[in-house]
């Protein structure tokens, strides 16, 4: 895990993942892989509001079915191009969750996971019964591929895997930006403590919605290309238990680490695919190995794997005590 979370592990996933479709069986496989990653992309927008601000949004599905609607609804009904619409579903997602952050964000712990939940239900039922706009429970049907570039089309499982790959490697190295700047700093210090934080002269409201548009943009993106790939939407995409998955995927790989949700939104689904055969139990496989989870490695197995390191690093550079000082205290204790 050392070596995995550095500079070379992340170019040995790079070239993994570019290297897939030339070891991938079939074209379900890379379909699987894609999905996979469009929901990788999105947790990484949960995790900086969840693991580094400290935040627990339940309505981040809803945020992700707004940016998919976004571009179904523009380029089936309006005929406007895939990009535009593409381009537009973040952005809608993101104006969108002023309002709501504006008045969610007042809240704090579980006050604002129950709110986010009620406005996550409210976004699926208006995504439900307001026929008019979102085709209702008949969904949309025909959303146009992404249009290609010269002779290169995305009109096959291959390039829109390719696709998707490069939208989740763009979404990590800014993830990474944000996280290692002063502003993902000040974003811990906030989850780390709201007093203290605003002691030091973080203003909590600006910070916390600023990584809420942040979060739930990603969360739009993913949404868009989600709409692009599967070119059919209906209002489960904006059920709650999208939400749930992808804060399963932060716990099994890590909250607050990049790494981590990457591992878990990419492990899952394919452990998902093996345990088909169990599908009908599926909660009662899962909720028993989340509940181990939290218990042995509380932290996910990129956190865990980093306290181990440090505790270890700080065990090696411990200081052993003086001679003098071990012999000056020595017969004190046989007196005592």
């Amino acid at each position: 895990m050392k070596y995995l979370t550095g500079k070379p592990g992340w170019l040995l996933l790079l070239a993994l993942g570019l290297a897939f479709p030339f070891f991938a069986k079939n074209d379900y496989h890379l379909t699987v892989m894609s999905t996979a990653y469009i929901f990788a992309l999105a947790t990484l927008g949960l995790n900086l509001i969840t693991g580094y601000t400290g935040q627990f949004n339940l309505a981040h599905s809803g945020f992700m079915a707004v940016g998919a609607y976004t571009v179904g609804i523009l380029t089936v009904d309006y005929q406007v191009p895939f990009w535009i619409a593409f381009a537009l579903s973040g952005v809608v997602a993101a104006f969108l969750g002023i309002f709501i952050g504006l008045v969610s964000l007042r809240l704090k712990g579980h006050y604002f996971s129950i709110f986010t939940m009620c406005v996550g239900y409210i976004m699926f039922l208006v995504i439900e019964k307001w026929e008019s706009l979102t085709h209702g429970t008949v969904g949309i049907i025909g959303i146009p591929a992404p249009t290609g570039f010269g002779s290169f089309t995305f009109d096959t499982p291959r390039s829109l895997y390719y696709l998707v790959f490069f939208f989740l490697v763009l979404g990590t190295w800014v993830m990474h930006r944000i996280a290692t700047s002063l502003l993902g700093r000040t974003f811990v210090a906030i989850r780390n403590s709201d007093n203290l934080a605003e002691a030091l002269g973080i203003d909590l409201m600006r910070n916390k919605l600023l990584a809420f548009l942040l979060s739930v943009f990603y969360a739009g993106l993913a949404g868009g290309l989600y709409a692009g790939f599967v070119r059919f939407l209906g209002p489960g995409i904006a059920g709650i238990e999208h939400t749930f998955d992808m804060t399963m995927y932060m716990l099994i790989g890590g909250l607050g680490t990049l790494l981590g949700p990457l591992l878990g939104a990419l492990s899952v689904p394919w452990l998902t695919q093996y345990l088909q055969f169990l599908q009908e139990y599926r909660f009662i496989v899962f909720g028993p190995i989340l509940v181990l989870l939290v218990i042995f490695v509380p932290h996910g197995i990129v956190g865990t794997s980093k306290g181990w390191r440090a505790r270890r690093e700080a065990g090696a550079i411990a200081p052993t005590p003086e001679p003098a000082l071990a012999a000056k205290t020595q017969p004190e204790a046989g007196r005592a």
